[in-house]
């Protein structure tokens, strides 16, 4: 039985006959087509689906949608459609959109050509249309705007058992379902990504080695196009015998494709053939920039486009972005395909560094006035957004799960929650410790946090103590706190009314500290706590195995503090912490902007650390600063231009005009207060607008000289005063 073969030319399809199995009647097509057919993997629903509708005598639909991202494997599974329709006997058509103009006598000649009806009307087509037969119309989002004349005047004349299957970027266009008479007669498949087993089946066929697959799973996911890229790039018979990656291809270990190693981001001729499918073109700069910001965030919003415009109308780029194939609206606004934001991500970071670190910038500035803004329960979700614009950071990178939004929360206490917790911590860490963690729970439940899933069961836990004021008790119940108690004292000693926190627990239910999903609920947790308290002096966190978070700490700028290490029944705990007086929760902010895409780990922090006073020494550097305010050079070695006013006051270390300012903020002050309005007067003749000497300060004020030093030392200690309390956090 001789069956129609296809030969695709263009915009046309010529059916062929020639003998089956004959090696004479084959072309180069047929052997391409064999070679395809041997890499395709997956799609088995949609396939038998199709087989299926193919096979009936009245088939379930008419018009059939495909649609997905570029490169998602349209075209490979609408030629898979067309092989079990030639299997099937029935005739196959085969129009490339691309190459077509969107009107209807194109269109219709192009169908005259392929059909070989020579009068080339819709009258001709219609007449010869076999009545069996399929069309495909591959890459149908260029001639949408053909889609009302195709509802009511060209699929109606077809044969009542022909099948006609639409492949293009976007999905169908809402009035196939509304119309009343083709909403029965369509349906709409949308294309996802591959499954993992298919796509490891894929790479297999390819012949890509085993320890080789994780890696190249992880960065292209499941998309087809991407996955082929990259078995390119590692096959065996796509590079010249000897070389590195032949070795690699043949099962060698390398950085190039092991699990760990394989980025997107080096190989930027894969990132350019993927951005090119995904991206036919890019009408400009600015829409660069759109692009950019929506991959940077877990969700798109207009406000979030503004701020990473730098404030221009987002009202065109936002549009401009939600009609991209590979952008789905969300509740939270746009997001784009994984690999799509992956491979944006990857192109930002090799073609502009510097404007993705403004971007970055701009989108943390937008986060954290949303977070100063928002309630509780929001500050969580906001928080997590902050993380995620850091995911490309090596350090953060390998401890969370950036890929989905735990749908579990941070709780208070509840009843009954503080056995369970007791019972995970015997889990993971043994009798002694969950002895700890009951003390804990008694003394301070209040600093206990439950991570509750939507059915209210907990998943995990966050146990972060007070421990100045730690009672004797305390310290002989936990070895942790007289160790971080006595390296606070030779380190930085906390000031009165100043606050000391220790994260003495932390656990996930089910995969005890190193769970990425729970690290989703710690950090915006844990990061939310560090930066509202002003009068924090010092974090510290214990972990279970600190080699394993070690990378993630230092990139926290939290270093490992093995003097405060201690051990419980045998079992070491690894200790790191963090003096917010030194770097304070603005200077912590700015570093995130600076790191957010550093591909190296942070070895150690590049901040020159600040100095921690104590009221004395801060009292005395206030009384140098005013002596030395008006000169910039001795003002410049003042130990006030290394403590946590400076930064607490959105200044920056070394800034002397900022100290200058704050000084004589300080001194105005006191004319506000009837009161203090002598001492005011004092401190002006003095220091402000001096008079030359003190003595001749006292003759302007009309005062005996002792009278005006007793109210000059009180001028300068209401200002020392004021000043200290912003050292604190006070208002």
């Amino acid at each position: 039985m001789n069956l129609p073969r296809l030969e695709v030319h263009r915009a046309q399809v010529r059916r062929v006959d020639s003998p089956a199995g004959e090696l004479g009647g084959r072309r180069i097509s047929d052997r391409l087509a064999a070679a395809r057919d041997a890499r395709f993997v997956g799609r088995g629903t949609e396939i038998e689906a199709f087989r299926a509708a193919a096979a009936a005598v009245e088939p379930p639909f008419a018009v059939l949608h495909v649609h997905g991202p570029g490169g998602i494997g349209k075209t490979a599974l609408l030629r898979q459609y067309a092989a079990v329709a030639a299997r099937l006997g029935r005739p196959v058509v085969w129009l490339d959109a691309r190459e077509l103009a969107a009107r209807p006598d194109v269109f219709v000649a192009a169908l005259g050509q392929a059909l070989d009806v020579a009068a080339g009307s819709l009258a001709a087509v219609l007449d010869q249309w076999p009545p069996r037969g399929l069309l495909f119309i591959d890459g149908y989002e260029v001639i949408t705007a053909l889609d009302p004349w195709l509802r009511e005047r060209f699929l109606p004349g077809l044969p009542a058992g022909a099948i006609v299957i639409i492949a293009g970027r976007h999905a169908p266009q809402a009035a196939w379902g509304t119309d009343v008479q083709w909403a029965a007669l369509q349906r709409a498949l949308p294309l996802r990504d591959l499954r993992p087993e298919e796509s490891d089946a894929y790479l297999a066929l390819r012949g890509v080695a085993l320890q080789c697959r994780p890696g190249i799973l992880r960065a292209a996911g499941g998309h087809p196009l991407a996955l082929s890229l990259i078995a390119d790039a590692f096959e065996p018979d796509a590079v010249p015998a000897g070389t590195e990656r032949d070795a690699v291809a043949h099962g060698a270990v390398g950085r190039d494709a092991s699990d760990d190693g394989f980025e997107l981001g080096s190989r930027p001729e894969i990132v350019q053939t993927l951005l090119e499918r995904l991206l036919e073109h890019v009408p400009g700069p600015e829409y660069r920039v759109a692009l950019y910001a929506c991959a940077t965030l877990p969700a798109l919003t207009e406000s979030a486009l503004a701020a990473a415009l730098g404030g221009a109308d987002p009202g065109p780029l936002f549009q401009w972005l939600a009609g991209l194939s590979f952008i789905e609206h969300g509740a939270r606004g746009l997001l784009p395909h994984d690999l799509a934001r992956e491979v944006l991500c990857a192109d930002a970071r090799w073609r502009n560094a510097d404007l993705l670190r403004t971007l970055n910038g701009r989108l943390l500035e937008h986060l954290y006035g949303r977070l100063r803004r928002a309630a509780s329960v929001a500050q969580q979700r906001i928080w997590f957004d902050i993380i995620y614009v850091q995911r490309f950071n090596a350090g953060l990178r390998p401890f969370y799960a950036w890929s989905a939004v735990s749908s579990a929360h941070a709780a208070p206490l509840r009843p009954g929650d503080a056995e369970a917790i007791v019972e995970i911590v015997a889990r993971y860490e043994g009798a002694a410790a969950a002895r700890i963690a009951g003390h804990w729970l008694r003394r301070q439940p209040r600093g206990f946090l439950v991570f509750v899933d939507p059915s209210g069961t907990l998943t995990g836990f966050m146990g972060t103590v007070r421990i100045e004021e730690a009672s004797d008790e305390d310290r002989e119940v936990d070895p942790a706190v007289d160790l971080a108690l006595e390296f606070v004292r030779r380190h930085g000693p906390a000031r009165p009314g100043e606050e000391i926190s220790y994260t003495r627990f932390l656990q996930s239910r089910d995969g005890g500290q190193t769970d990425p999903a729970t690290m989703n609920i710690i950090a915006p947790n844990a990061s939310l706590y560090w930066t509202s308290q002003p009068r924090l002096a010092w974090s510290f966190v214990t972990v279970i195995d600190p080699e394993h978070f070690e990378p993630m700490f230092a990139t926290l700028h939290f270093p490992r503090l093995r003097q405060a290490e201690f051990d419980v029944a045998g079992r070491r705990y690894g200790v790191f912490g963090h003096d917010w007086r030194a770097q304070t929760p603005e200077q912590w902010f700015r570093l995130k902007v600076d790191r957010a895409s550093q591909a190296e780990p942070v070895a150690a922090d590049a901040l020159q650390p600040l100095l921690v006073l104590s009221e004395a020494e801060f009292v005395e550097a206030v009384q140098q600063a005013l002596r030395d305010l008006a000169s910039d050079e001795r003002l410049a070695a003042n130990r006030l231009l290394r403590t946590r006013l400076l930064l607490g006051a959105a200044g920056a270390p070394g800034d002397v005009e900022r100290l200058r300012t704050l000084v004589r903020q300080a001194v105005e002050a006191l004319d506000g207060a009837p009161k203090d309005r002598k001492l005011y007067r004092a401190m002006v003749h003095t220091y402000l607008d001096p008079a030359g000497t003190q003595e001749k300060a006292a003759e302007a004020l009309g005062l005996p000289f002792n009278t005006y030093r007793y109210r000059l030392a009180q001028g300068q200690s209401r200002v020392a005063q004021w000043l200290w309390r912003r050292e604190l956090g006070a208002s």
